[in-house]
């Protein structure tokens, strides 16, 4: 088919080359720099859909993301599919492959259609509710037809083989919006030298600019935009990221961006050197000030079938042809209510096409476009508005009166007049929806006729955005707030000198939001408010009479502003029509609250693989310095680098460890273990508060003495464990897992706050204060007492104990605790002094074979001792009785403690539950995998009967062998026996069920 509506010349399309492509099932053509959309337009397409409810024609309306009809399915294969993906956002490209996502058997004869007809009266608001209910067992049976009635777009049914990005950025200023407003305001704060993100959800930058009849230092507006581009581009500090949307905006300036990376090029992600690259990318960005030069939506006249194709917003006739060179009509007739919609008229004018007619509700509109119109010999009609539009599936006249705004009806004789096309304009709504993400209620202005946004802290709507639309003073108005927003930054801005800008004077525009029938509102032809979710502005009224009187009330019974519109075209005209209905202002109704995301996004986008650093806070030592030097490799601990091991020259892991392991269990070895979580807590119940929090007794703990506790949550699983040491018979100082200190210092609050507030009891972290240095090993007390005044005797300073003296000249405390079997002292000296002790203990590195070690040792030598991970050999369905420590509960404690009550109940007292063992593999050289799972009989069929898996395992120098920890059904009462591990390679290991203690398990190393 040849692009009928297609001028010879104009636009901002490519005619040199010609692109392919199909929609439902029909080959078309278009050019480069064409939407899909403007390229239907241009063949001459009226009909993209069938509405949402009554399965009425609908064609498209608008030129941007405030379409409410062309939501289409894309996709030339299964996998590559996509819904609702809007026409007038979506690029054109070779091969591109769209179809409709409504209408049986197509969308030009939809079956759904005559029924929507017959019976759109007995379908008002509230209809599903009111008639489906009854008998409920066929809910689920009128749900799947009411689902596929709607004509909602399908999710693919094959894998989706493209790739999307997540990104976390930060910047001094983010601006939103790439027209007149986001540029001069990205200009100013960028001449700052601000970091600056400037996005846009368009193609192409530079907003109304690229359509635009004024002139900018007396050229194409176009033209200054192109040259502010490539300024940011050019600089530094500067991200642009056009086809980007905003979609969220959150508390304390973080801000969501989708960007379209190669959705423009093809229905799948092209490659690069064999690189698949992203689809899509999610931008989290961190911003120090938001610049919100969102723009303004036009609003339609809300008017009799003004749903029939053809009716269109008079702003997106003007873009079509300016933009893309579409006429998408012959003859047309304009209603509108202020000057701006005039452009449409005298673009179309230009083109060659014939105005019927501008029907202005205004008595005397005077501005520069006006009279332009009057010039060029077009008829005006003032005070009157387009009441009823003629057609099924393309408009073929409209009725024109004049009305009577102020007693809501029509005040003289009907002119019928015949046209293809129906411009309105109502007037211009500011896009709040990002600052209503926020919480932040949009404030109501007479002067504006619309809602402008609320107020949030760091964030500067400009432009349209806040109801400025003369260019000049948009431009003023950006440029000054982005150079706020630096200054806010602490940037002082570079300065940019205002272009000269060449506009029309406009006239007052009036308030036209519905145009009175002949017939009252619930008889006339349907008047459409939301076109995308089919509400009416009888179902409005109707709404009110039943009741609903809070606009919130009215979307939800009406559906207005639902789903993917989010209320972009007819929200303002809803609440106008509930405000009149009801005898109030529109300030008196309100407004809806606008939810993420603005427009849709992919699930791929939102689940998209991260990239580059993880955002999370690095956290290091104070001893990370000496580490490095060293030439330690680290691992990630919760936020924490900890040292992972010490490879000397070119050895292996699995050297550096063995190297690491015996030089403990020989000689003498040194563990940075700052990382260890310390909550420091005082108050006269905090030995109270402990015996509530641990399953263990704390009543008679002596100042100067430690003990081992676990933590289970109310279900009486295994939740943490450490150690906790009274400091004074009010002041105890307790230790958690690196990881969990967070959560549980959360915890402690979470149940003095909620549950015991009588109790006198603080808590304060104090992970940071405090450096931990463990030197652990049979040399372990020779070292200490070469730098410290503590008596180190074993008969003065026994096992969990702990001892205030100096250590290297240091005030230190030093505790007698071990996680490895060995004699240990922990070493705990104010963290900017920690350097200043590891040096001193490593002047005697030689003397005594001191050597360092990392987590992974820590973990064998641990292991060997059958001292659990928690996390690792739990998993959160493990009791302190299945870990075989019942020596660790406190049955007859006189409170009770979290998790007594759940270790009652008859499913934790199974004898069949998982219990923690060791397991010795029959083969000494193999090192079961972690997770493995373990069965009884290595030759039963699959799916095998599981009966535990593993959750610790290494090899040990010291015993020569591989061994682990695992949990095995029953395992306590099934020491001795044999099992096997099944591999995933065909292999099957054999393994002996031991106890979970493999090296001295009398403890005698660690009591000397």
């Amino acid at each position: 088919m040849s692009q009928i509506n297609r001028l010879t010349q104009g636009g901002r399309i490519d005619r040199s080359k010609t692109l392919n492509f199909t929609f439902n099932g029909t080959s078309y053509t278009g050019f480069p720099g064409d939407t899909l959309a403007s390229a239907l337009l241009a063949n001459g397409v009226d009909i993209v859909n069938r509405s949402f409810k009554y399965s009425r024609p609908r064609g498209i309306v608008a030129a941007g993301a405030e379409e409410p009809n062309a939501v289409v399915q894309l996709g030339s294969t299964e996998a590559a599919q996509v819904p609702n993906v809007r026409a007038t956002q979506q690029a054109l490209y070779q091969g591109l492959t769209a179809a409709s996502t409504n209408g049986w058997p197509n969308v030009q004869n939809d079956v759904m259609g005559l029924l929507g007809k017959l019976g759109g009266k007995m379908m008002p608001p509230g209809f599903y509710y009111k008639t489906f209910m009854k008998p409920a067992s066929m809910w689920m049976t009128y749900e799947k037809l009411i689902r596929k009635a709607a004509g909602l777009g399908r999710s693919p049914r094959e894998k989706d083989p493209d790739i999307y990005d997540h990104m976390h950025r930060h910047c001094d200023v983010l601006v939103i919006g790439a027209g007149p407003a986001g540029l001069a305001a990205a200009l100013a704060a960028g001449r700052s030298g601000a970091r600056v993100i400037i996005c846009d959800e368009q193609e192409e930058m530079g907003g109304s600019l690229l359509d635009s009849r004024d002139l900018i230092n007396g050229q194409d507006p176009a033209l200054w935009a192109a040259v502010a581009v490539a300024e940011l581009l050019a600089m530094d500090e500067v991200m642009v990221l056009p086809r980007t949307t905003a979609n969220g905006y959150h508390d304390h300036n973080f801000v969501t961006l989708h960007e379209r990376r190669t959705e423009h090029l093809a229905d799948t992600a092209p490659q690069i050197n064999g690189q698949p690259q992203a689809r899509a990318r999610m931008h989290h960005i961190r911003a120090g000030q938001v610049i919100l030069a969102t723009g303004a939506h036009e609003r339609p006249v809300v008017y009799a079938n003004n749903d029939v194709p053809g009716n269109m917003l008079a702003g997106a006739v003007s873009t079509y042809i300016r933009r893309y060179g579409v006429v998408p009509g012959n003859k047309l007739v304009l209603t509108t209510s202020n000057d701006y919609g005039y452009r449409a008229a005298l673009d179309w004018h230009e083109a060659g096409r014939e105005v019927v007619a501008i029907v202005d509700a205004r008595a005397n509109p005077d501005g520069d476009l006006v009279k332009a119109a009057r010039e060029k010999g077009i008829r005006i009609i003032t005070g009157s508005a387009v009441f009823e539009g003629k057609g099924s599936k393309r408009v073929s006249g409209a009725r024109v009166a004049r009305i009577d705004l102020d007693n809501f009806k029509l005040a003289g004789s009907v002119e019928d007049l015949v046209c293809d096309t129906i411009a309105s304009s109502g007037g211009y709504s500011p896009v709040v929806h990002l600052a209503a993400h926020t919480g932040a209620r949009p404030v109501w202005s007479d002067e504006a006729i619309g809602f402008l946004p609320g107020k949030v802290k760091g964030m500067t709507p400009v432009g349209a955005a806040r109801a400025v639309y003369s260019l000049s003073a948009v431009l003023a108005d950006a440029v000054e707030a982005g150079a706020s927003a630096a200054a806010a930054c602490g940037f002082e801005s570079g300065g940019i000198e205002l272009p000269q800008v060449q506009s029309a004077t406009e006239g007052p525009a009036c308030a036209l939001f519905q145009v009175p029938h002949e017939k009252p509102t619930m008889r006339a032809p349907k008047q459409f408010v939301d076109q995308q979710n089919d509400v009416s502005a009888a179902a409005i009224e109707l709404a009110t009479r039943e009741g609903f009187e809070s606009i919130e009330h009215v979307k939800r019974y009406t559906a207005m502003g639902f789903g993917t519109d989010q209320g972009k075209l007819g929200n303002i005209n809803g609440m106008a029509i509930a405000a009149r209905c009801m005898g109030q202002t529109i300030p008196q109704t309100g407004t809806t609250v606008f939810r993420p995301n603005y427009t849709p996004i992919t699930f791929g986008a939102i689940a998209g693989r991260h990239c580059r650093d993880l955002f999370d806070p690095e956290r290091y030592t104070a001893l990370q310095p000496w580490h490095v030097k060293r030439g330690a490799k680290f691992e990630d601990v919760g936020q924490w680098k900890r040292p992972w091991y010490f490879p000397i020259g070119n050895e292996s892991m699995h050297d550096a460890v063995a190297r690491e392991c015996l030089a403990v269990r020989e000689k003498v070895g040194i563990l940075d273990a700052s990382t260890l979580g310390k909550i420091d807590i005082q108050g006269k119940d905090a030995r109270e508060f402990l015996g509530r929090i641990y399953t263990n007794k704390w009543e008679k703990l002596g100042v100067g003495k430690a003990r081992y506790g676990l933590m289970c949550k109310d279900d009486g699983m295994v939740m943490d464990d450490g150690v906790t040491t009274c400091l004074a018979e009010d002041h105890f100082l307790m230790t958690t897992t690196t990881g969990g200190a967070a959560g549980i210092l959360e915890w402690l609050e979470l149940w003095h706050q909620t549950e015991w507030p009588e109790l006198e009891v603080y808590f304060n972290t104090v992970t940071d204060h405090w450096a931990t240095m463990t030197i652990t090993g049979p040399r372990a007390r020779d070292l200490l007492s070469e730098v410290t005044d503590i008596d180190l005797d074993k008969d003065n300073f026994k096992f969990m104990e702990c001892r205030e003296g100096q250590v290297a000249g240091v005030p230190a405390r030093v505790y007698r605790i071990s996680f490895t079997g060995e004699l240990t002292y922990e070493i705990n000296v104010q963290a900017n002094y920690a350097m200043r002790v590891w040096e001193a203990l490593f002047q005697h590195e030689a003397k005594y074979g001191l050597t360092p070690y990392g987590t992974e040792t820590m973990h064998v030598l641990r292991a060997e001792k059958g001292f659990i991970i928690v996390g690792q050999d739990t998993d959160g369905s493990v009791t302190p009785e299945d870990l075989g420590m019942q020596w660790c509960v406190g049955y007859d404690k006189p409170f009770s403690w979290i998790g007594h009550r759940a270790l009652t109940r008859p499913d934790t007292k199974r004898d069949d539950r998982k219990q923690l063992v060791g397991l010795k593999p029959v083969d000494p050289k193999v090192v079961l995998q972690e997770g493995a799972q373990i069965v009884r009989d290595p030759n039963q069929t699959i799916p095998m009967k599981m009966v535990g898996h593993v959750t610790s395992s290494y090899y040990s120098p010291v015993l020569n062998s591989g061994f682990a920890l695992a949990v095995v059904m029953g395992g306590h009462k099934r020491m001795g026996e044999k099992v096997y591990l099944p591999m995933a390679d065909g292999k099957t290991h054999e393994a002996e069920i031991v106890s979970p203690i493999f090296f001295d398990p009398k403890g005698a190393r660690q009591n000397v």
